[in-house]
């Protein structure tokens, strides 16, 4: 493997809180932390661990300066809004939405609790839940990607690895808020691309191999993965095996390369997470939620697994790999 680490820039700069301003008691009592999960615990493990180590690199230490209390719909979505009033009615004082899922649900359950979501390629002020990336205004912060341009640029790494490509999948999570205008602008990236693109929903893990199989046997020349939890680190290994064994070149996050997919193009999902945590601390520290500006991760990495390349037959040109952050092989 080699390893060339792409560098994470976020457009808008935090305001460093001192040290001995941290950890202070909400009210007079330990500070809650609500953690609303919309995938499996397990699957989500490495972003919980993340956004652990952030807090404690601020002086929040479960069970000692903090209390946090979790919530996983274990990728059940219809128990999110019982979930997110559970943590309502624990009286969190912030509440961490992983997911754009998990953050619709909490923005539902209250309109006062802080929301702070660390990481979504979802454009969370077209969807209302912030007024504009600079100034929020509600009780919802955090950081977003922009998934329309993850995945136009998924899309067009798939057409320079496969330049004879002509008909790709996209597969998409219906239950995403942003998969309707995600896909819009992804209609019009492949048709300045001269692409044929075809939309199929996945609803659940248990789709994958129906829906793979239907790709395969209309004969797409590539699969696009959308940028959402249920296509992420959980699932990233089946997805990985399904492709391989349907013959089809696969574009998902880099999950997904890291588990032997083809192709890994997106944010770095641990990083945010840490960094969450410091628009956790920060509201803990009395600033409002809609004062904090709603970071843009410009940067992301690009995985390119060279073995599950060869297995497919496909030549990965030099110029691809000297642009990848990571090649397996």
């Amino acid at each position: 493997m080699i390893d060339r680490r792409g560098v994470l820039r976020l457009a808008v700069g935090a305001l460093i809180v001192p040290l001995a301003a941290r950890a202070q008691p909400v009210q007079g009592r330990m500070p809650r932390v609500g953690l609303l999960v919309s995938e499996t615990l397990a699957g989500q493990a490495s972003r919980i661990d993340a956004l652990r180590a952030g807090l404690a690199e601020r002086g929040h230490v479960d069970g000692r300066s903090i209390a946090i209390e979790v919530r996983s719909a274990e990728s059940d979505y219809d128990r999110l809004p019982r979930l997110a009033a559970q943590l309502v009615a624990a009286k969190v004082d912030v509440i961490v939405a992983f997911g754009i899922k998990a953050l619709a649900a909490a923005a539902r359950a209250t309109s006062t609790i802080p929301i702070v979501i660390p990481a979504t390629s979802s454009d969370l002020v077209a969807l209302g839940f912030a007024r504009s990336l600079a100034r929020p205004g509600g009780n919802v912060t955090g950081s977003t990607t922009f998934g329309s341009e993850v995945m136009a640029e998924r899309l067009e790494i798939l057409k320079e690895v496969k330049p004879g490509a002509a008909r790709v999948a996209v597969l998409v999570n219906p239950a995403n808020a942003g998969t309707a205008p995600t896909f819009r602008q992804m209609e019009a990236s492949a048709r300045a691309s001269n692409l044929a693109i075809r939309r199929f929903d996945v609803k659940s893990r248990t789709a994958f191999g129906d829906v793979l199989a239907a790709c395969a046997k209309a004969r797409m020349d590539g699969v696009i993965l959308q940028d959402d939890t249920l296509f992420g680190e959980a699932n990233a290994a089946e997805l990985a095996r399904l492709t391989s064994k349907h013959g089809l070149l696969g574009v998902g996050g880099k999950d997904f390369a890291e588990a032997g997919g083809v192709i890994g193009y997106g944010r770095l999902d641990a990083d945010l997470y840490r960094r969450g945590a410091n628009f956790v601390d920060r509201i803990l520290n009395g600033v409002k939620p809609g004062d904090l500006p709603i970071e843009q991760a410009s940067r992301f990495e690009l995985v390119i697994n060279a073995t599950a390349a060869r297995s497919l037959g496909l030549a990965v040109s030099p110029t691809i790999l000297l642009r990848a952050e990571r090649v397996i092989d």
